[in-house]
C-alpha cells in the first residue's frame, strides 16, 4: 500500500537555497504592507497642517487604506489563483509603489486619499499573495515551521516598526518619506522575487464568482466601515448601526452564494474546516487585542508621558524584538514538535497577562517598571498565536485555492483589528467621559481622565485574548505536523 504513495523527491541544495532566498523577498513584501498599517498614524499631523485638512477629514488617510486593504482581500486572493500567484506578487508591489509615490508627492488631501486607498488595493492583492507563496512552497514541516515563524514575526511586529519607522521619519526627515520608503523595499522585492519565486506567471484560469465579488467586498467594506465610524460617532448611531446591517445582509448573501456557486470566490469547505476556521478565530481576537495595545500606548505615551514621535516609535521596540524570539525562539523551534494549540493557547494567555499589566498603568507610571514588561509579553504570546495560525490557516488547501485561504487570514487580522480598535476606543472614551462627570476639569484631572479611560480598556484586551485561547483550546485539533505529513 505505502508503494503507491507518491515519494517526494529530496530537494536539491540549490532548489532549497532558491526558497529561502525567496522567502527574504516574500518577507520584505509584507513588511511593507504591514508597516503601513501604522507608519503614516504619526506623521498625520503634519500631513494633515501641509495638506490643509480638517481633524474630520484626517481619520480618513487611515480609513481609505484599510477599508480598500480589508474588502478586497478575498478578490485579491482569487486574482492570484488565477492569473498566478509570481505575476500577482510582482502586479501588487508595482502597483503599490505607483500609489507611495502619489500619495508621498501628493499637493491636495483628495489626492493623499485616493493614493492611500489604492495601496490599500494592491496590498489586497499583495498580502495572500506573499502568504500562499509560502504555503505552496514550503511543505516539510520543520521547514514551514520556520518560513511561517518569519512571516508571523513580521505579521506581529510590522505595526511596531511602523511605529518607530513613521515617527523617524516623521521627526528628522518628512512626512512624505513615510510613503516613500515604500519604493527602495518595493523594488527590491520585485527584482529578486521576479528572479527567485516560483508560482510561475500563469494561474489556474478559474472564472470570477462576480456576485461573490460583490457580495463579499460589500460586506467587508460596510464592516470595516462600521468599526471605523464607531469610533467617532458610537456604536448606537445610526450609522453604524445601518452599516452594521447591511454588512450582515451582504455577508449572509454571500454564504448562500458560495454554498450554490459553482465556482465560488470562498469555498466554503476553507472555513468550515474546524482547524482553519479556529485559525482564522485566533487571528482575529490575537490582533484586536494587540492593536488596542498599539493605540492606547501610542496616546499613552505621547499626551500623557509627553514622549516626542521618534521616542513613542522607539518605545516600541521591546515589542517588536519580543516578537522575533516569539517567533524564533519559541514558535519555529516547537511547531514541528507539538500540536498547534499547545503553543496557541498558552500565547494568548501571555499577551493577556501582558495586557492585565497594562490596566495597572498611572499618569505617573514608569515606563521601564510597567510598559516594558507588558510589551514584552505582548511581543511574545501573540508571536506564538499569529505564526501557528498563518500555518494552520493555509494548511491542507488544494494549491489552486491557496491564495483565497490566504486571503481569509489576512481578512480576519483586517477584521481584528478594525474591530478591536473600535470597540476599545469606545469603552475608552466611556470610561474616560465618565471619570470627568462631575469634575471640573484642568490638565491634570483630563490626563487621570485619559489613563482610566486606556487602563478600563486594556482590561477589556486581556478579556478578548483570554476568550480567543479557549476558542483555540475548544477548535484547534491537529495534531503534531510533522505526525500529520507522515501520515
Amino acid at each position: 500500500m505505502s508503494s503507491a504513495l507518491p515519494q517526494a523527491e529530496p530537494t536539491r541544495p540549490q532548489a532549497a537555497d532558491r526558497r529561502w532566498i525567496g522567502l527574504a523577498f516574500i518577507a520584505l513584501a509584507q513588511l511593507m504592507t504591514a508597516l503601513d498599517a501604522t507608519i503614516v498614524s504619526i506623521a498625520l499631523p503634519w500631513a494633515q497642517r501641509a495638506l490643509g485638512a480638517s481633524d474630520a477629514e484626517r481619520q480618513w488617510v487611515i480609513t481609505a487604506y484599510t477599508l480598500a486593504f480589508g474588502g478586497l482581500l478575498l478578490l485579491g486572493g482569487r486574482i492570484a489563483d488565477t492569473i498566478g500567484r509570481r505575476r500577482a506578487f510582482l502586479i501588487g508591489l508595482g502597483g503599490f509603489a505607483l500609489a507611495s509615490v502619489i500619495g508621498g508627492s501628493a499637493q491636495s488631501f483628495i489626492v493623499l486619499l485616493a493614493a492611500r486607498a489604492a495601496q490599500g488595493a494592491f496590498a489586497a492583492l499583495l498580502a495572500p499573495t506573499a502568504l500562499s507563496l509560502l504555503a505552496v512552497t514550503f511543505t516539510q514541516p520543520r521547514e514551514r515551521a520556520r518560513a511561517f515563524a518569519v512571516y508571523g514575526a513580521i505579521a506581529g511586529s510590522g505595526a511596531a516598526l511602523g511605529l518607530l519607522l513613521g515617527g523617524a521619519l516623521t521627526e528628522y526627515v518628512d512626512w512624505r518619506w513615510c510613503l516613500y520608503v515604500n519604493v527602495p523595499i518595493a523594488l527590491v522585492a520585485a527584482i529578486g522575487g521576479r528572479r527567485v519565486l516560483g508560482g510561475g506567471n500563469g494561474g489556474h484560469g478559474q472564472r470570477f464568482d462576480l456576485p461573490g465579488v460583490v457580495l463579499a467586498t460589500g460586506g467587508l467594506v460596510a464592516l470595516v466601515y462600521a468599526c471605523t465610524e464607531a469610533v467617532s460617532g458610537g456604536w448606537g448611531s445610526g450609522t453604524v448601526i445601518g452599516l452594521l446591517a447591511v454588512s450582515g445582509a451582504l455577508l449572509i448573501g454571500f454564504v448562500m452564494r458560495e454554498a450554490r456557486a459553482a465556482t465560488p470566490l470562498l469555498p466554503l469547505s476553507i472555513v468550515l474546516d474546524r482547524n482553519r476556521g479556529g485559525a482564522y478565530l485566533a487571528a482575529a481576537f490575537a490582533i484586536a487585542g494587540m492593536f488596542g495595545a498599539f493605540l492606547f500606548l501610542t496616546y499613552y505615551l505621547q499626551v500623557v508621558l509627553r514622549y516626542s514621535p521618534f521616542q513613542a516609535g522607539l518605545a516600541f521596540l521591546p515589542l517588536t524584538l519580543a516578537s522575533q524570539v516569539g517567533s524564533w525562539g519559541i514558535a519555529s523551534v516547537l511547531m514541528p514538535r507539538i500540536p498547534a494549540r499547545a503553543i496557541m493557547a498558552p500565547g494568548a494567555l501571555v499577551a493577556a497577562t501582558g495586557m492585565f499589566i497594562l490596566t495597572q498603568i498611572q499618569v505617573n507610571s514608569g515606563y521601564l517598571t510597567l510598559v516594558l514588561p507588558a510589551e514584552v509579553l505582548l511581543g511574545v504570546g501573540i508571536a506564538c498565536v499569529m505564526a501557528p495560525a498563518f500555518n494552520i490557516g493555509t494548511l491542507g488547501v488544494d494549491p489552486r485555492q491557496a491564495g483565497v485561504a490566504a486571503a481569509t487570514v489576512n481578512a480576519a487580522t483586517q477584521i481584528g483589528a478594525s474591530l478591536g480598535t473600535a470597540l476599545l476606543n469606545t469603552i475608552a472614551a466611556s470610561a474616560t467621559a465618565l471619570y470627568l462627570s462631575g469634575l471640573r476639569p484642568s490638565p491634570a484631572v483630563i490626563s487621570q481622565a485619559l489613563v482610566h479611560g486606556y487602563s478600563t480598556a486594556t482590561g477589556w484586551a486581556a478579556a478578548i485574548l483570554v476568550l480567543g485561547a479557549a476558542l483555540i483550546a475548544l477548535l484547534i485539533n491537529a495534531g503534531r505536523p510533522a505526525a500529520a505529513h507522515t501520515a
